[in-house]
């Protein structure tokens, strides 16, 4: 589990929940920052409770998506970054990575792959590369290089695409009615590009693409992470899920079953971004789980 805190600080209540559940990972806001001298310290002790072995993870994309300001700096959005050649991209991936690693970040939530054919998806717009999805996973593989060469991990984002809703997960569940073979002409093709260029980690939307799934979203779909993703596209990297805290998911049912269902799934880090109340619970509920077997095991994925 990837879990999120408020504060500039690590509580002892929290670097004792890391330690104590082994949990996996941390993602920091804007609520966690105060200065770079402030982070690194803060990750820094996140990192000793976590017996260094944390993935301290963020969405530090570009354009409105930044969580830390200066010295951080302050990159255009995508939309603007594709009008400025595949260059442009590559560079402003490596020095985000080279920025971030500085400060203790090993994992950017970036590039986002969503194709943005609806012009009013006010959640994705101009942080995707653009309308064209060949664009989009041209330009979103040169970002994935320059933040690996910049040192950090990246994640493209949001598996199968959440480029052509009119709603936004945060507040409800979108629904898509698009056919396979449209799927496979528009948004697959980022996503299936980035697969070939060996990107290490994905992450799922909190979307519902009736055509393959009308029951579950996307992040809780095994029709989709393990079926489309994992066997069909064959993909062996680590797949997150969207914070299971967004109310796409926590106005259909409680965030724990939610949780089981995401694992189940095939996704190997579920993300529950605030509220040690709710992350409790989901560990519970998972230990429980495994002990009655209805969490099923499966066999790791080689890491890269």
């Amino acid at each position: 589990m990837v879990i999120g805190f408020e504060g500039t600080k690590a509580s002892k209540d929290l670097l004792d929940f890391i330690n104590k559940e082994n949990i996996g990972g941390v993602i920091l806001f804007e609520r966690n920052w105060q200065s770079i001298k402030q982070l690194k310290s803060l990750i820094h002790d996140l990192q000793q409770a976590g017996n260094g072995q944390l993935l301290v993870c963020v969405d530090q994309e570009g354009g409105r998506v930044l969580r830390f300001k200066k010295p951080f700096t302050r990159f255009p959005c995508m939309l603007d970054v594709a009008k400025a050649g595949k260059d442009e991209a590559y560079n402003i991936g490596k020095k985000l990575g080279e920025e971030l690693i500085d400060a203790g970040i090993n994992v950017n939530f970036a590039p986002v792959l969503d194709v943005a054919t609806n012009v009013y998806n006010q959640v994705i717009g101009d942080r995707s590369f653009g309308k064209d999805p060949l664009i989009v996973a041209e330009y979103g593989v040169e970002l994935m290089r320059g933040l690996i060469d910049g040192g950090v991990m990246p994640c493209g984002k949001h598996f199968p695409g959440h480029g052509d809703t009119d709603l936004d997960s945060h507040l409800e569940l979108p629904h898509l009615s698009h056919t396979r073979k449209r799927l496979d002409a528009c948004e697959l093709i980022p996503f299936k590009k980035a697969i070939e260029n060996k990107i290490p980690a994905l992450m799922t939307a909190h979307v519902v693409y009736s055509s393959i799934d009308n029951k579950y979203p996307a992040s809780l779909s095994k029709k989709i992470v393990n079926n489309l993703l994992r066997n069909e596209l064959k993909y062996d990297g680590i797949i997150f899920s969207d914070d299971l805290l967004m109310k796409a998911i926590t106005n259909q049912m409680k965030i724990e079953e939610a949780a089981l269902l995401a694992l189940n799934a095939g996704s190997d880090m579920i993300l529950v971004c605030k509220d040690m109340d709710c992350q409790k619970r989901v560990i519970d509920r998972l230990h429980n789980a495994a002990y009655t077997g209805e969490l099923v095991s499966r066999g790791r994925y080689p890491p890269r």
